[in-house]
């Protein structure tokens, strides 16, 4: 028996309920307290994994988590519970009924597809990977047949949508940047929406614009300020050329565009804007600085630059307090005479090495503020900053 059935089983249970019981700490310690209860070695081993694996895992999946079953592997590569039940809600209120979910890894898409009143069919290339994608519909109580087997030998009959997550990382877990070397290639990537037109594509966020299918949709997705991820919505999905969805706070905010404004270019202003990532990636800066009233000081730096500040879920502002042409020397001498010892560095365009500039600086005092390095009409510039 597999040691993911053992753990599915009524020993397997107790095993995985007394781990969890454990404080998180000495593996080595809580190894030992399990066998002192009666668990086998290989059993106790597996247990305290999960169990690892379960607490990391509340972050993505929430109270979910301590019902399911991980790989280290899979949980990376595993798609937020929040992203997929947003993508599931998208999906299933397009009008699909049964979605084929290809290269469905450890389930989080699936899951969320069922969830959303969706019939799901899922492959999965790794066989202990789609065991343990089965294990997790069946501890939620969802249906998903889920198929042990390379997805592009899925047929897709009677399917109205598919969804397909290819993956981006080599046997030995290095990141595969080459869209060629992915599993499943590219080339059958791209040509699913010809196939079954509602077609949704996960790609890296950094995927060549040229490779998007024409007339796709390209959405940009972050959770509390990091993207996380790309999704190329076809055919009848596509809404929009550019979409940039952002999480913060718990809630989902929206900014869509055609990716090809540009935004009005001034001087330098009271408040600047950093955009999020998801913004930026989305080619959608222009249409920020049009909500906010901005400006860029640069054609080529996504800093936008306004005379007030206007909540915005899509961009952290500052309010600019000095703007000086970058020198260590004189960036040093400003934030002594203001009494700064503690640096926030961020930036855009420029080349310096945020540590070494930071121990160069030298700083001392109890005040605090944030440096903005950028570029200001191809010039390298030093912002000096509060939070707005």
């Amino acid at each position: 028996m597999h040691l993911l059935d053992r753990l599915r089983a009524s020993d397997g249970q107790a095993a995985l309920t007394a781990a969890g019981e454990l404080p998180d700490g000495d593996p080595l310690a809580a190894a030992a307290a399990l066998r002192r209860r009666g668990v086998p070695p290989e059993l106790a081993a597996a247990a305290l994994t999960q169990v690892d694996l379960r607490r990391r895992a509340a972050a993505k999946f929430g109270a979910d988590a301590a019902r399911m079953f991980f790989t280290r592997t899979g949980l990376e590569q595993a798609t937020r519970g929040v992203v997929a039940a947003r993508r599931a809600s998208r999906l299933a209120a397009s009008g699909a009924t049964l979605v084929a979910d290809l290269g469905c890894g450890i389930g989080a898409d699936a899951l969320a597809f069922a969830r959303a009143g969706l019939r799901v069919r899922a492959a999965e290339s790794d066989p202990l990977t789609a065991a343990v994608a089965a294990a997790n519909a069946a501890a939620l109580g969802l249906a998903v047949d889920v198929v042990s087997g390379d997805a592009m030998e899925m047929p897709l009959d009677g399917c109205d949508a598919v969804f397909c997550d290819p993956a981006r990382r080599s046997a030995t877990g290095r990141r595969v940047f080459d869209p060629a070397a992915y599993a499943p290639p590219w080339t059958f990537v791209a040509g699913l929406p010809d196939r079954v037109p509602r077609t949704v594509l996960k790609v890296a966020p950094g995927l060549d614009d040229a490779l998007v299918p024409r007339g796709a949709e390209a959405e940009l997705v972050s959770v509390d300020g990091a993207v996380v991820e790309a999704a190329l919505w076809c055919g009848p999905l596509a809404e929009v050329p550019r979409r940039a969805s952002v999480r913060r706070a718990g809630a989902w905010s929206e900014l869509t565009g055609t990716g090809l404004a540009r935004a009005p270019v001034g001087p330098v202003r009271r408040f600047v804007y950093d955009p999020d990532g998801a913004v930026v990636r989305a080619h959608l800066v222009a249409e920020f600085a049009t909500g906010v009233g901005g400006t860029l000081a640069d054609p080529a730096i996504a800093y936008v630059y306004a005379d007030a500040v206007r909540p915005t879920p899509f961009a952290r502002c500052f309010e600019v307090l000095d703007a000086l042409p970058f020198s260590v020397k004189r960036l040093r001498a400003v934030l002594r005479a203001r009494g700064v010892g503690r640096v926030t560095i961020a930036k855009r365009g420029s080349a310096v090495d945020v540590e070494r500039l930071r121990a160069s600086l030298r700083l001392a005092g109890d005040g605090s503020a944030t440096v903005v390095l950028t570029r200001v009409a191809g010039a390298p510039t030093a912002l000096l900053c509060a939070p707005a």
